[in-house]
């Protein structure tokens, strides 16, 4: 049955997040298999059990946390499962497989990938106007420059409008310097910065400078904007949503690897 499921899990991975919703909808879910979830001790740190069991990935590697409180928070995920088992409802697993099937083998490749959303941030390009939106801009994503500039010793430059605008190469490695090396660490802040679009509120959050409402408030500023002016996008809405548990996950793991 556990090797069924980390099929599960890789075929849903695969597919885009408003598809992965979409299957969950269907009658397709696995029904539950085990009667209780729990955490033991292993030898990499601490094991999800199912029965005694571990729990695999979808590549069979088992699922194995470095601090306790974060497998029993996968474990918790686990039991909240009731009838069936839906993927769908398992952010923190889902990303758990990421980190341990990917991020562990290819973490130079994932630290240059945030690398690149430094060198034209979304925070870095303003909006000329109007002013309302502006000044949103101001609020929401000054404070992240003023950390990154304070506690990083990074100073970017601003641009109005989307051409490209070179940045400073101190700031870039300054900013990269704050890349974790750990591979639970940097596949959450992997994680934070696709789903913002910004490694500076990612860094920011990983840094404890911001709270997660806060991060997710400021990679939404413009497309709130223009849903105030347009009327609201139910399809995109749900998009977020399905989203946001994706960026509690990523925020869960770097708040319970800095307890």
């Amino acid at each position: 049955m556990r090797d069924i499921f980390a099929d599960i899990f890789a075929q849903q991975q695969a597919a885009n997040p408003m598809e992965a919703a979409r299957r969950a909808m269907r009658p397709q879910l696995r029904r539950r298999f085990y009667a209780r979830s729990q955490v033991g001790e292993h030898q990499d740190g601490y094991a999800v059990l199912l029965d005694g069991k571990p729990v695999r990935t979808p590549a069979r590697r088992p699922l194995v946390a470095p601090v306790r409180a974060l497998a029993q928070t996968l474990a918790d995920e686990w039991e909240a499962q009731r009838e069936t088992i839906d993927p769908a409802k398992m952010p923190l697993t889902r990303l758990a497989n990421s980190i341990i099937d990917g991020v562990s083998a290819q973490g130079e490749a994932v630290r240059a990938e945030i690398a690149k959303y430094l060198s034209a941030d979304l925070i870095l390009y303003r909006a000329a106007s109007p002013e309302t939106l502006r000044a949103r801009q101001e609020r929401h994503w000054n404070p992240v420059l003023d950390w990154a500039r304070t506690a990083l010793g990074a100073r970017f430059v601003l641009t109005e409008g989307v051409m490209h605008t070179a940045q400073p190469e101190a700031a870039i490695a300054a900013a990269c310097a704050a890349i974790p090396q750990d591979p639970w660490r940097l596949g959450a802040l992997h994680a934070a910065t696709t789903l913002t679009g910004s490694a500076l509120i990612a860094l920011a959050l990983s840094g404890r400078a911001i709270s997660l409402d806060e991060a997710w408030t400021a990679a939404h500023v413009d497309e709130d904007f223009q849903m105030e002016q347009w009327g609201r996008d139910q399809l995109a809405l749900e998009h977020r949503a399905f989203r946001f548990a994706e960026m509690e996950a990523a925020a869960r793991v770097l708040a319970l690897l800095s307890a």
